[in-house]
C-alpha cells in the first residue's frame, strides 16, 4: 500500500508540503545507498500523543551517522524538537515517524565527501506491520537462503540504508514462497534476525534472543523487552541461536518498532510450540503494549509526550 500522505515534512529545518519534499536523481544518496535513518513509533495514549523511546532513537541515529562520518548539523536535542515538532504541524495522535540523513546532490562518485548533508523528519498514518491478526495469532516464516552482513563488511549496529538491500532479498524471497517474513543467519550459521526485526526465543521458560556479534541491528523494542523480562523476573539470555533451536523452540517472537512484539507461529512450516502465540510471549506482549499506550508506569522515560 502506498505511504498515506501527511500535510507537512520537515526538510533541512523548515516544513514543506509533502509533495515538495523532493531531492535530485543524481543525488548521493539514490546512487550509492548513503543514508542512515530510524523508524520510530508516536502512540496515542490516555494521557495524550507520546512518542516511545525517542530519545534511544535520536541518539541511535547519530551514532549511525557517526559510523559514516556524516557530520549532523543538529543536536540531538534538535532532532528531538523536529521530530516532535513534525508530529503536532501534521495533527496526529498517533503515527510512525521516519527521520532520515542522507548525502545529497553534489559530486557523482563514491566519496561522498563534498555532497550536501540533508536531513529530513516525515510522519504518516501506519498500523500493524505485520498485520493485525499476526499480532494475535503469529505469523508463518521461513528461514531465508540469503546471509546476513559479515562483520567488516557494512556495519550492522548501524541503521544505514544501504544494509537493507540485503533486508530486501530476504523479504522478497518469505513473501515469494508464501510467508510473512524471514529469518537471515550470519555468515556462521547462528539465527541473525528478520528483514526489519529481531528475534526471541523461548525454550523451558528462559528467552534468548542472538548477541549483537551476530550480524544484529541493536533494536530500540529489542532493549525494551529484555528490560521487561527483567521486570517479569523472566531469565533472558543473549546467545548464539543453532538454525534449528528455532523448529524445537516453545516460542518465538519477532521485536520492532513496525513489528512491535510480533508471535512466530511457524518456522519452515514447522509449528512453533503449538502453533499459537506462547504464554511468556502474551506476557511480554501484554506489558509493552500496556507501556507504549501509557497504561502501565513501569518505565515512564519510555514515552515523550507531546
Amino acid at each position: 500500500m502506498p505511504i498515506p500522505k501527511s500535510n507537512k515534512i520537515w526538510f533541512n529545518g523548515r516544513f514543506v508540503p509533502w509533495d515538495e519534499a523532493k531531492i535530485h536523481v543524481l543525488a548521493h544518496v539514490v546512487n550509492y545507498g548513503s543514508s542512515v535513518f530510524e523508524g520510530i513509533r508516536c502512540y496515542n495514549t490516555a494521557q495524550g500523543p507520546a512518542v516511545f523511546c525517542l530519545n534511544q532513537h535520536v541518539q541511535r541515529l547519530l551514532n549511525s551517522a557517526k559510523v559514516y562520518r556524516m557530520e549532523v548539523p543538529y543536536s540531538h536535542a534538535d532532532l528531538s524538537d523536529a521530530i516532535l515538532q513534525t508530529i503536532q504541524q501534521n495533527n496526529l495522535k498517533e503515527c510512525y515517524i521516519r527521520p532520515i540523513i542522507f548525502r545529497g546532490y553534489g559530486e557523482i562518485g563514491v566519496n561522498p565527501s563534498n555532497c550536501p548533508l540533508e536531513v529530513v523528519v516525515a510522519v504518516w498514518e501506519w498500523g500493524q506491520y505485520l498485520g493485525n491478526e499476526g499480532i494475535e495469532q503469529g505469523v508463518d516464516v521461513c528461514v531465508s537462503s540469503w546471509t546476513r552482513l559479515a562483520p567488516n563488511t557494512l556495519p550492522a549496529l548501524a541503521k544505514a540504508g544501504a544494509n537493507y538491500m540485503n533486508s530486501q532479498l530476504i523479504k522478497m524471497e518469505a513473501l515469494h514462497h508464501g510467508y510473512s517474513e524471514g529469518i537471515g543467519l550470519d555468515t556462521a550459521g547462528y539465527v541473525s534476525e528478520g528483514s526489519g526485526e529481531n528475534i526471541f526465543l523461548i525454550n523451558e521458560g528462559v528467552v534468548i534472543t542472538p548477541p549483537l556479534s551476530s550480524s544484529v541491528l541493536p533494536g530500540i523494542t529489542r532493549r525494551v523487552v529484555i528490560d521487561i523480562c527483567h521486570d517479569l523476573n523472566i531469565e533472558v539470555r543473549e546467545q548464539g541461536i543453532a538454525r534449528e533451536l528455532l523448529y524445537l523452540a516453545d516460542e518465538l517472537f519477532f521485536t520492532g518498532t513496525a513489528a512491535e512484539v510480533t508471535p512466530i507461529r511457524s518456522v519452515d512450516k514447522i509449528a512453533v510450540g503449538k502453533g499459537l502465540r506462547g504464554p511468556i510471549t502474551t506476557k511480554i506482549q501484554q506489558r509493552f503494549f500496556q507501556i507504549v499506550q501509557g497504561r502501565n508506569q513501569d518505565h515512564p522515560n519510555w514515552l515523550v509526550f507531546l
